[in-house]
């Protein structure tokens, strides 16, 4: 019975974050604010330690690598480099223990997840305050000599298993959303949570868009300078080559749009755009790049 109950709250809280993340990204309110089980608020973590266990709960419930704010103290190792680990498609991530003793409290707690190979919430930072979650993650290796462990994700993985094809395509799927999350939250922060085009403050609905797809080795990095925050409808249209942005930041809409006539929020949200510049971003080295403007401009010259 406490087993299964154990599992059921650990199962909600997967499914809650999930439902409350934009864009694959939460909030650091959103973790503090918990979930419900049974009608009682139970927490998702400890806002002064990165390894938390409920007093409800029989095992760990997550782990969280926070993002330094800049200038800020960096605490533990992996806070350093797990985003390279991360980048470099790495199946398993260091997770520095709590202290440098292995029989505290919070470190017990990770050796019994990976001792019963229990699955937890992996809260990586993306920016200060904010996370990706990763379910399910577990503690693959158990290394006290070196006051760390390593996380696996997405697959139960004893330190003796060979490596298998699931664990480099769950390493891959984190990787691509930490980039994602990451290209996002850099992008958003630049133009103050706005759509360029627009200015629609809603973070809900706005993208980031590459100006040079991510696929392109030469320009296409996940950079402030690369990216620009479109709302949903000017994201779809920007990569259709529908709308244009020339290197002088003025916006430009293809005949084909300017052709339809479909009521007031078309006629205000697109066609009014034309001419106008994009709302730009206050430091100037966040500024779209020129010459990648420039190239992806004439994608839209070509197609219109």
């Amino acid at each position: 019975m406490i087993e299964s109950r154990d599992t059921d709250m650990r199962l909600v809280a997967a499914q809650h974050v999930r439902s409350v993340a934009t864009a694959d990204v939460l909030t650091g309110d959103q973790l503090k604010e918990g979930f419900e089980f049974e009608g009682a608020r139970v927490p998702l973590i400890n806002p002064q330690r990165g390894i938390f266990k409920p007093t409800s709960m029989n095992y760990l419930l997550s782990v969280r690598t926070v993002f330094p704010r800049r200038g800020g103290r960096v605490w533990y190792d992996d806070q350093r480099i797990v985003h390279e680990q991360v980048a470099r498609g790495e199946e398993l991530i260091d997770y520095a223990f709590m202290g440098d003793n292995p029989e505290a409290a919070d470190n017990r707690w990770l050796r019994q997840a990976h001792e019963a190979q229990i699955p937890v919430l992996y809260f990586l930072g993306v920016a200060p305050g904010r996370y990706i979650v990763n379910w399910p993650t577990f503690v693959a290796d158990w290394l006290p000599g070196q006051l760390k462990v390593r996380l696996a994700f997405g697959q139960n993985v004893q330190e003796s298993l060979p490596e298998t094809a699931e664990r480099r395509y769950a390493s891959r799927l984190v990787q691509q959303r930490l980039h994602q999350a990451s290209f996002r939250e850099a992008v958003l922060s630049a133009y103050d949570g706005r759509c360029a085009l627009t200015g629609l403050p809603e973070p809900r609905l706005i993208d980031a868009a590459h100006i040079i797809v991510d696929g392109d080795e030469a320009l296409g990095q996940p950079i402030v300078p690369n990216g620009l925050p479109l709302s949903k409808i000017h994201h779809a249209a920007f990569d259709a080559n529908l709308i244009g942005i020339d290197p002088d930041f003025r916006i430009h809409v293809s005949e084909a749009l300017l052709s339809i006539n479909d009521g007031p929020m078309f006629e205000y949200g697109v066609k009014a755009l034309v001419g106008r510049s994009i709302r730009l971003p206050t430091r100037t080295s966040d500024h779209p790049d020129r010459g990648r403007l420039a190239q992806r401009f004439e994608l839209f010259r070509a197609a219109n």
